[in-house]
């Protein structure tokens, strides 16, 4: 079957067939090739006076124009995307990270009273000062194991925790697995017809 004017193929070799160019992007001129302008146009370049520009699919994966379910609206000869695409902090999706303090201090005050006590019980109370029944002062301090607990209180711990930014900021690569094959495009071929 011979190949129709503007046809894209695949080609395992290594030069472009009698009759066939690469997409390469490559400029032709208008006069010598009118046929091949008049399907083109200035779709993938050129100056539409002079010169028109054939595909540049070097590098290049191919899709079909239009708009698919869900999907942005791609014109024909239009060309986006990177190789490699590197990620900032709005790219990544939301999530935290843990944070332990090692060695950390607090410092307590353990409110007392220096006046007299006046109560024996200590729930709900705080150490005071006292005397005993001589009048002499009362001992308020053991070496002894606690067999009682004082009444609790807050202890604010104020300071932040600083977490360093991490990574080396290098581009992701964003190639499918592929390999590299020409491809070609008729420039003397059958006029197709629009059907």
């Amino acid at each position: 079957m011979e190949p129709y004017l503007a046809e894209v193929r695949l080609f395992g070799g290594d030069f472009a067939p009698r009759g066939w160019a690469f997409c390469q992007g490559q400029l032709l001129s208008i006069a010598q090739n009118t046929a091949l302008f008049s399907l083109l146009g200035t779709i993938y370049g050129g100056d539409g006076r002079t010169t028109f520009a054939l595909p540049d699919l070097r590098g290049r994966a191919q899709m079909n124009p239009g708009t698919g379910p869900g999907l942005p609206t791609y014109r024909l000869g239009q060309q986006t995307g990177a190789e490699t695409n590197t990620m900032n902090t709005l790219d990544m999706p939301n999530h935290t990270h843990g944070a332990a303090l090692d060695n950390a201090n607090a410092s307590i005050k353990i409110p007392a009273l220096a006046d007299a006590a006046g109560t024996t019980d200590p729930t709900g109370a705080i150490p005071a000062s006292g005397e005993d029944s001589n009048g002499a002062e009362a001992k308020l301090y053991s070496s002894s194991d606690a067999d009682t607990t004082l009444r609790s209180f807050t202890a604010p711990v104020s300071g932040s925790v600083t977490i360093d930014n991490t990574g080396g900021s290098q581009p992701m690569n964003n190639l499918q697995p592929y390999t590299g094959l020409n491809f070609i495009i008729c420039t003397q071929g059958l006029f197709p017809s629009r059907s």
